[in-house]
């Protein structure tokens, strides 16, 4: 059987797979996917496959994304082809949790204003530092990794309010609103983070009276997928003093134009869609992917993670 990765793990990483599955015939970083044709098993990022790829992979039969999403896969291909997707879901809680306290931490404690003091040889004590104690977080999608966020914003007291499709509980949410009954909430919060998935609920989810309902000193974070709100209508929000500040991992348009507004803003942070990385991502992905394979090779068709191809997700 061939399994193919579209990308390089590390030479450790191959060895381990290689001594694991002496009978299996790995083929790494095959960029130009000569292999398709032949393999069995795919293990891919996702946003390098395209609808002529699945036409091609004749014996494809399980993809593995290493990622959360899959919507810029071709979904409708894979799914008239039968093809088992599966992905990584879970493995971005630590770094991604790191990544939203380590921003928020950062702006209440001024540390911008205090490293840039530091580039200007300036000696100043008026950061106008405040405290992440008391205030409160309302997290749009608290799965693995929101759950995981409010777990620890629980530690420095904030009082973190959870929003799905449901409005059914989560773990370490000390209260639930559902998506139709969010604007209920906003006025609320003094944190506002996304990390919702991009599907067609989600899609522009957020419009102009949602931000008219925050606070106007509001810490808005979008760490989930940049389709969440429209491009126009968080820019006017932040020109405009409806909200506070923005903490920005994902965008409407990947890269960033280097000409787009947000560059310039000094109430915004841009983060290059790079809250998830981390040395150890790839370890994470083969955590699941192992015993998955030892799974697939013993004809059992239902690996961890699976993708349910109508829902995209």
């Amino acid at each position: 059987m061939e399994v193919l990765f579209t990308f390089t793990p590390r030479t450790a990483q191959q060895e381990t797979l290689e001594k694991e599955f002496p009978n299996v015939d790995f083929y790494f970083a095959d960029k130009d996917k000569t292999r398709l044709p032949t393999a069995e098993v795919l293990v891919t990022y996702g946003e390098d496959i395209t609808e002529e790829d699945i036409n091609k992979a004749e014996k494809l039969k399980w993809i593995m994304v290493a990622s959360a999403g899959v919507e810029k896969m071709p979904l409708g291909a894979m799914k008239e082809r039968g093809i088992v997707v599966s992905n990584v879901k879970g493995i971005h809680k630590t770094p991604m949790t790191e990544s939203v306290l380590a921003h928020l931490l950062a702006l209440k404690r001024s540390l911008p204003f205090i490293y840039e003091s530091q580039q200007n040889n300036e000696w100043n004590r008026k950061t106008g530092a405040s405290e992440l104690f008391g205030s409160t977080a309302l997290i749009i999608g608290p799965g693995a990794i929101g759950s995981e966020i409010g777990r620890l914003l629980q530690a420095f007291n904030v009082r973190t309010i959870g929003c799905n499709r449901s409005g059914d509980a989560a773990d370490h949410m000390d209260e639930m609103v559902s998506f139709k009954d969010i604007l209920e909430k906003l006025p609320q919060a003094d944190i506002v983070i996304s990390v919702v998935p991009s599907t067609k609920e989600t899609k522009h989810m957020l419009k102009k009276e949602h931000f008219e309902a925050m606070k106007n000193d509001a810490i808005f974070m979008n760490f989930g997928r940049g389709d969440l709100v429209e491009d126009r209508i968080l820019l006017e929000a932040l020109r405009n003093g409806v909200i506070g500040f923005a903490v920005l991992d994902v965008f409407e348009q990947e890269p960033l134009p280097l000409d787009h507004p947000y560059w310039n803003m000094k109430n915004v942070v841009i983060s290059p869609h790079a809250s998830s990385h981390s040395k150890k991502y790839v370890d994470r992905a083969l955590e699941i992917f192992i015993p998955n394979l030892h799974k697939w090779l013993l004809e059992d068709r239902n690996p961890t993670n699976l993708v349910n191809l109508e829902k995209g997700y």
